[in-house]
């Protein structure tokens, strides 16, 4: 077996990407490795066999395929992120990750290492295997560096996981975060709530009568549907210019929070439900897999215009939200209808509503995109002193991946990938890059153990991850005035301290933290990453 392995590279790729998966998917106390566990089962192959490699182009398909992926997949909350709070958030980044960058330099003259340790232990201690990659594709040839920045990379990625986790706890307690009132006040802007439930209501209110739904939704701060309504037995879709009246039975959906509200402000909640009645009126699941639908807004297909219908749930992934008229549809949504019977066929015709062509990936649009990108990375940019610099085959792919992810679309081209396709491919991508530089970088890691400098960089990664992490929360909760569980989801650089963060918090917005910081944050520690590289002696 282990002549075949290091004759046959694909082979060696799938056996440690296999075994990897499978050993990062164990959760001990709630935390696992995730998929950066085939780094370390390909260091682990590396190790016990220097004849185990897999060929260089691996690597490079791996990583412009992940962070492709992951840009346009993040392009559209890279850029909401700013309309939301200005450049709040952007400050707030750059500071963190400069911060620990001062402290990467210091332990760098504090302990003597090179440029390329600790530049991995910077990239490890931030969990970032795309800065990495990336300083990796900037060293080229230099094979003893490419292994340093590994074996940094390595030593500092488990206290980069464990260590801000003990950080967060411990801040936590230090600054007595109150979450339930961080919910209420959160939520009037984001997401808070994904839970949606569906309630039956009886108009008995009689400010709640005599008025158009538009001017309700203008005095009012609901974030619900309404659906169905009955109305002397007869049943009707609500609509913008429906005027409750008095003894009218509404279906209105949304967090239960809200339901609450609605439901003081209208009368009361009935059991009356009103799905029952199917007779006219029938509610249908739709996916999105006709390309035209794809980056239009609700409100601009006008549906009412043609059809007595509503759409009052949008799933995308594993994410369920409400329907409003400026959400932008994307390949492979599934959309709630609530149409009479006669027209769910035809509208089923118009969102194309096929699994398989919501998907499948656009090879034109996604190969031209992919193609952009790394034309964008080749080029050269020049600084001040001599220093140039290249966003290489890391950056040029996300930075293109951002644009094209927030326009979704150009004329007839779809640049938005369907989102199970953009999962496959960005886990596809990371394993594979993973895989690689594990088993490149086995053998020197090997070496390294015999000496003392494995315990040194495992010190240098947790005084670098523990310490940026508390200033960071420190700064951003004192001084920037953010939301501790919002920061919980800014400082969550792994997919396990995110998942530790949301159990913290008991809501969604770490979540939501770590989907507009993300985009923002992976640009910024590339770039960081290849400036500590070229700038330290």
């Amino acid at each position: 077996m282990s002549g075949q392995l290091a004759e046959n590279s694909l082979l060696l790729l799938f056996v440690v990407a296999a075994i990897g998966y499978f050993l990062g998917s164990i959760k001990i106390k709630g935390a696992s490795l995730g998929v950066a566990a085939v780094l370390f089962v390909g260091l682990a192959f590396g190790m016990v066999n220097p004849r185990y490699v897999v060929p260089e182009i691996i690597f490079n398909l791996g990583l412009i395929l992940f962070v492709y992926s992951v840009g346009i997949s993040s392009g559209a909350a890279f850029f909401q992120s700013f309309r939301k709070n200005g450049y709040r958030d952007m400050v707030f980044v750059l500071i963190m990750l400069f911060i620990s960058a001062l402290f990467a330099v210091g332990i760098h003259f504090l302990f003597d290492f090179d440029r390329a340790l600790t530049t991995g232990i910077y990239s490890g201690s931030s969990t970032n295997t795309t800065a990495m990659a990336a300083v990796a594709d900037l060293i080229g040839g230099n094979k003893k560096e490419l292994e340093n920045i590994v074996i940094g990379y390595t030593y500092s990625y488990p206290m980069g996981v464990i260590g801000v986790m003990i950080v967060l706890k411990f801040c936590e307690k230090l600054l007595k975060i109150d979450y339930p009132a961080e919910q209420k006040l959160l939520r009037k802007d984001y997401p808070i709530d994904t839970q949606l439930t569906t309630r039956s209501v009886k108009v008995l209110n009689e400010s709640a009568a005599g008025h158009a739904l538009r001017d309700l939704y203008k005095a009012n701060d609901w974030n619900i549907v309404f659906s169905r309504m009955t109305r002397d037995g007869a049943v009707s879709l609500v609509n913008y210019s429906t005027v409750f009246q008095l003894g009218d039975t509404l279906m209105i959906i949304g967090p239960i929070e809200d339901l609450e509200k609605a439901t003081i402000f209208f009368g009361e909640e009935t059991q009356e439900n009103l799905y029952h009645d199917r007779k006219e009126y029938d509610v249908q699941q739709i996916f999105v897999s006709n390309p035209r639908m794809v980056g239009r807004t609700l409100a601009s297909l006008n549906l009412n215009a043609k059809y007595d219908a509503i759409i009052t749930r949008i799933r995308r992934g594993d994410t369920e939200m409400l329907a409003q008229p400026s959400t932008v549809l994307e390949l492979g949504d599934r959309i709630r209808f609530i149409a009479r019977r006669k027209d769910l066929k035809e509208l089923s015709k118009i969102f194309g509503d096929s699994y398989y062509e919501s998907s499948k990936v656009n090879l034109f649009s996604f190969g031209l995109g992919m193609a952009l990108g790394l034309l964008l990375g080749t080029i050269e940019f020049g600084f001040p002193g001599g220093l140039k610099f290249k966003l290489g085959m890391a950056g040029g792919p996300l930075i293109i991946g951002l644009l094209l992810g927030a326009l979704k679309r150009t004329g007839p081209i779809v640049w938005a990938l369907p989102y199970s396709a953009n999962v496959t491919l960005r886990q596809l991508g990371l394993i594979m890059l993973l895989a690689v530089i594990g088993l490149q970088s086995g053998h020197s890691f090997l070496e390294s153990l015999n000496d003392s400098r494995g315990l040194l960089l495992f010190v240098a990664g947790t005084i670098v991850s523990m310490a940026s992490a508390f200033v960071a929360v420190i700064i951003g909760f004192r001084i920037f005035k953010i939301p501790f569980s919002l920061l919980l989801g800014f400082l969550s650089n792994q997919p396990a301290i995110l998942d530790f963060a949301t159990d913290m918090s008991k809501n969604r917005a770490p979540v939501i933290g770590y989907t507009l910081m993300f985009p923002i944050a992976l640009i910024m520690k590339i770039l960081f990453a290849q400036i500590l590289y070229l700038l330290l002696p």
